[in-house]
């Protein structure tokens, strides 16, 4: 009984100590009213900060601070400054600059950076496409349910089912080029080095697609339907609708569908491991830079280089990031 009742008083200290807190802030004498109740606010914001400092802060903190040590197997961890970063720069896996402009493996760099001119605004426009579309249809609940099965799908299924889509034989998209008489496609587009990461950027529009068709079905709920219809009556066409109505009233959505899919594409991993494998398919040919940073960290045990991959990462992130927030402040 002793025991379990110091336990019982160890689980009320924090908040106790809260509690204690709040009383000493509404009591002190030298304490207005307003900053009472404002401190009092702040009180609920402090266990998010502590979580936030131990799961996020924290954790990439660590990371830019390994990025600046040896990591190499065996070594002793000493302090190598920005060489790790050189050499993830200077990896041919990395920047492939003897392939350019055509075909892969061009460097995960450049390969992120395809996924994201390549995916972005596909996947961008079809959902808008498909809400505008849907908007007025009977039953489009039914059909977009259809359309976010992609989006909840989780990853690792996701590139089991595009491996399947691009194997010869089997899969639907080399047999319907074979159908239609190209020749050229109807191969093995998981081997075909030239083939193999447009294969998986086209074939994920449809895991992505689903999220701005949802979210800009809701933003169009916000836009009164006499905008459309007084456009229609005009004579307008439905290409100008879409450009001069419909996407400039949804910018808000927009930016924010975009900070979104950016962070999706830059850290693409999952889809593109299971279905070409940690090398990123032939050659490298669909290599992402996360598939790099795991394999420096998971095969090669090279901390620093791993980190200085993860370091580089979150600086393209936060850089997209807050270019985008800056677009919507303005």
């Amino acid at each position: 009984m002793g025991g379990g009742g110091r336990f019982a008083d160890i689980r009320r200290l924090p908040s106790a100590f809260v509690d204690r807190l709040i009383s000493w802030v509404r009591g002190h004498p030298g304490v207005s009213h307003k900053s009472r109740v404002k401190t009092g606010r702040l009180l609920f914001f402090v266990p998010a900060v502590f979580l936030a400092i131990f799961f996020v802060v924290y954790p990439v903190l660590q990371t830019v601070f390994l990025g600046f040590f040896s990591g190499d197997p065996g070594s002793s961890g000493a302090y190598s400054g920005l060489d790790n970063y050189g050499r993830v720069i200077s990896d041919p896996a990395t920047i492939n600059a003897k392939n350019l402009p055509w075909p892969p493996p061009l460097g995960t760099l450049l390969h992120n950076a395809l996924w994201i001119g390549i995916h972005l605004p596909i996947s961008l426009f079809a959902g808008l496409w498909l809400a505008l579309i849907l908007r007025d249809v009977r039953g489009a609940s039914i059909i977009k349910s259809f359309i976010f099965l992609g989006m909840v799908t989780p990853m690792i299924v996701g590139g089991v089912i595009l491996r399947f889509l691009l194997e010869q034989g089997i899969g639907i998209v080399p047999s319907f080029f074979g159908l239609i008489g190209v020749k050229s496609l109807d191969v093995n587009w998981i081997v075909r080095r030239q083939l193999t990461l447009l294969g998986l950027i086209f074939g994920s529009v449809w895991l992505w697609t689903g999220f701005s068709l949802i979210v800009y079905s809701a933003g169009l709920t916000t836009i009164p339907k006499d905008y459309f219809e007084a456009a229609r009556v005009d004579g307008t066409s439905p290409s100008r609708i879409f450009f001069r109505i419909a996407f400039p009233l949804l910018k808000p959505i927009t930016l924010v569908i975009v900070v979104m899919t950016l962070l999706y594409e830059l850290k693409i991993f999952d889809v593109v491991y299971v279905a070409v494998g940690p090398d990123g398919g032939t050659l490298g040919s669909a290599d992402v830079l996360a598939l790099q940073m795991y394999r420096y960290g998971f095969i090669a045990f090279n901390s620093g280089l791993a980190a200085a991959v993860a370091s580089l990462l979150t600086l393209m992130t936060l850089f997209a990031t807050l270019l985008v927030l800056r677009r919507m402040v303005k």
